[in-house]
């Protein structure tokens, strides 16, 4: 009999059961081979608590940011990263098995020495191989269990009592080789799908973006005559569009809440204005939002602090954002907002921005009012704003249905490799024999 895991999908295949299987009295694992043994993980790897201080080792630092979900690869960084202090030392061979938030599934085959964040358990492999160890503290099962003994409400840990006490369920040396070698070459399969689906999307948000700039800096009739703006980062406009300061379309707005009750707006780089996170609201209960400042739909709202990475916006809604934050309002009716809010988001003008921004590069640089009113933005017609708006909405939301169809795929496809690590450890298909083709 063959079975299908759970997860549908066209990158699917059925996989063959085990002839034979016993109860493994455990209720979370079920059915298991016959012949498999059933130990206590700790009676199979030992933790090893070895602690140094970090700011004296030469060795490489491992943090939980540094290793991804579920796969147990390392995070590229252009940063080299180092401990504060108390780190746990590792070896070649040890899997390590992050006790913080396990419902995030962190896990480390090392293969060099070096040092990790206490958050990190070390585990020795003594009657397992390392490869099969590593798979098997990330099945499904293995991390919702651990994830349901978690004590702390805003730090949940698991503890090593609960975790050491654990099953683990025990194949043949040579059939642990055998599991880790198929997963290794299945999963190898759906990581390169899924990174080239990620490409796809990556030139889809460029095309979105080449798209957008183009249309707000250029308009929409590639036949219209152009002259030179004598702006440097807008470089040629349509002959009917003017570029003014912004101090001529904008003024500041400086109204306060009196109640601090109106919605709580957030702005970001990476989605504009929006409303901050009943999650991150929560924050703020300890904290009186009176003397926020009010911002009306339609408003120009500016993280001060990152505005040099594009953290700005069109307002979709009333409410209220940070003091620290800068609203502009429009000094006439009759403009488009949204045509500024996808001109404000471009790189071009994000990179402007950066050039008349003050203070040290990054960390400290501000973006203060009497800066932004120097900033020259083209000025098209009120209808030509609403044409080219209406056209990026028609034209990027076929992008943006595209888009979501490719995270789908991607969705479905790391769901299956969950679902195949959790059913090849488990027992729940044999890999016996598969071959690569």
């Amino acid at each position: 009999m063959n079975v299908l895991l759970e997860t549908q999908g066209a990158h699917e295949r059925r996989w063959k059961r085990y002839p034979t299987y016993m109860d493994s009295g455990v209720e979370w694992l079920g059915v298991v081979p016959e012949g498999w043994d059933v130990k206590r993980l700790k009676y199979c790897a030992a933790r090893i608590n070895e602690k140094v201080d970090g700011r004296e080792s030469d060795l490489p630092y491992t943090g939980l940011e540094h290793i991804e979900s579920w796969t147990g690869r390392l995070t590229p960084s252009e940063e080299i990263s180092t401990s504060e202090g108390q780190s746990s030392r590792y070896e070649p061979g040890d899997v390590l098995f992050g006790k913080l938030r396990p419902y995030l599934a962190k896990a480390f085959r090392a293969k060099e020495h070096g040092i990790c964040t206490g958050e990190l358990l070390v585990l020795r492999p003594k009657d397992v191989s390392q490869d099969y160890l590593f798979s098997y503290v990330l099945a499904r099962d293995f991390i919702s269990i651990v994830d349901s003994s978690t004590y702390g409400a805003k730090m949940p840990r698991a503890s090593w009592d609960f975790i050491g006490d654990l099953l683990l369920l025990l194949p043949s040396e040579a059939e642990q080789r055998a599991i880790a070698a198929f997963l290794y070459r299945e999963t190898g399969r759906i990581d390169a799908l899924i990174a080239k689906k990620e490409r796809q999307i990556g030139l889809l948000q460029e095309k979105r973006a080449a798209f957008i700039s183009h249309a707000v800096t250029k308009g929409l009739d590639p036949d219209a005559p152009m002259k030179d703006s004598g702006v440097e980062w807008l470089g040629a406009v349509p002959g009917p569009w003017c570029g003014y300061r912004s101090k001529l379309l904008f003024r500041e707005a400086n109204d306060r809440s009196t109640t601090g009750e109106e919605m709580l707006l957030t702005v970001s780089h990476i989605t504009g204005v929006t409303r901050r996170s009943e999650k991150n609201v929560t924050m703020f209960m300890a904290e009186s939002l009176e003397g926020y400042k009010k911002c009306e739909a339609g408003d120009l709202v500016i993280n001060t602090m990152w505005a040099w990475m594009g953290a700005m916006g069109i307002a979709p809604e009333r409410g209220i954002v940070s003091p620290s934050y800068n609203v502009y309002r429009f000094r006439s009716e009759g403009n488009e907002p949204s045509f500024y809010d996808y001109l404000f988001r471009t790189g071009q003008f994000v990179a402007e921005v950066i050039c008349h921004s003050k203070g040290v590069w990054s960390s400290r640089l501000r973006l203060y009012p009497e800066s932004f009113f120097e900033i020259r933005i083209p000025f098209p017609s009120h209808e030509e704003q609403h044409e080219i708006v209406s056209l990026i909405q028609k034209e990027t939301g076929s992008y943006e249905t595209l888009q979501r169809k490719i995270a789908k795929s991607i969705e479905k496809l790391r769901e299956y490799r969950t679902a195949l690590i959790s059913a090849a450890v488990t027992g729940k298909i044999d890999v016996r024999g598969e071959s690569a083709p």
